[in-house]
Order: C-alpha cells, then sequence, then structure tokens
C-alpha cells in the first residue's frame, strides 16, 4: 500500500528543488522531515509541505503507521515556464524566465521481518 501527496505549480526551479528531493529519497518520515526542517535551501518548505501531507494522508485514507513509513518515491516534474519581460537600454527587452515544478512524494510501509 502506498500514499501520495503532490503539489503542483510550484514557484521554484526543478532543478533546485530535485536537489532537496534527493537528500530525503528512501529515508524514514521522521528521518526526512527532520532533515528538511533544517535544510536553508528555498525549496526545502514545499517539499516538507508536501511530505507533511503524504504523512496525513497514509493515516487517514489509507490507516497505515506512520513509525513504519518511509519515503519510496520523490521526484520533481518540470511545470510551465512564466514568460515575463524587463525593459532595458535603447527601447530593447529582456525575457524573464519564471520556472515552476510539480513535486510528488510516494510513501510506503516498511515490511516486518
Amino acid at each position: 500500500m502506498e500514499a501520495k501527496a503532490t503539489a503542483r505549480y510550484i514557484h521554484v526551479s526543478p532543478r533546485k528543488a530535485r536537489l532537496v528531493v534527493d537528500q530525503i529519497r528512501g529515508k524514514n518520515v521522521q528521518e526526512a522531515l527532520a532533515l528538511l526542517r533544517n535544510l536553508p535551501n528555498r525549496p526545502a518548505r514545499p517539499v516538507y509541505k508536501v511530505l507533511h501531507s503524504a504523512i496525513a494522508n497514509a493515516e487517514h485514507n489509507y490507516d497505515m503507521n506512520t513509525e513504519n513509513l518511509y519515503v519510496a518515491k520523490a521526484f520533481v516534474d518540470q511545470g510551465p515556464v512564466l514568460k515575463r519581460i524587463r525593459p532595458r537600454a535603447r527601447g530593447m527587452w529582456s525575457r524573464i524566465r519564471k520556472p515552476t515544478s510539480h513535486i510528488t512524494i510516494v510513501l510506503q510501509e516498511k515490511k516486518e521481518g
């Protein structure tokens, strides 16, 4: 049995979010929460929220024991890129790219024995 949580259209670069998600993949849930709480990276906060949501989904929807949960899968997909412009010299403009991410975390229970 697995519990899943997804956050879509998060205003953070997928490349930076993957650095955070790679650190919690395969870890125990309590260890992953503690790690995310103390990471200085900006994507750590939305990843923390998604992990917390996945834990709540596992507990309330599937009656899983939160002590035995671990992060089975965690990945970040690229969302749409918002394109904005900034005025520059001589009447020109340059493009500003504001990337978004879709963060997904899947939890599973550890097998006993």
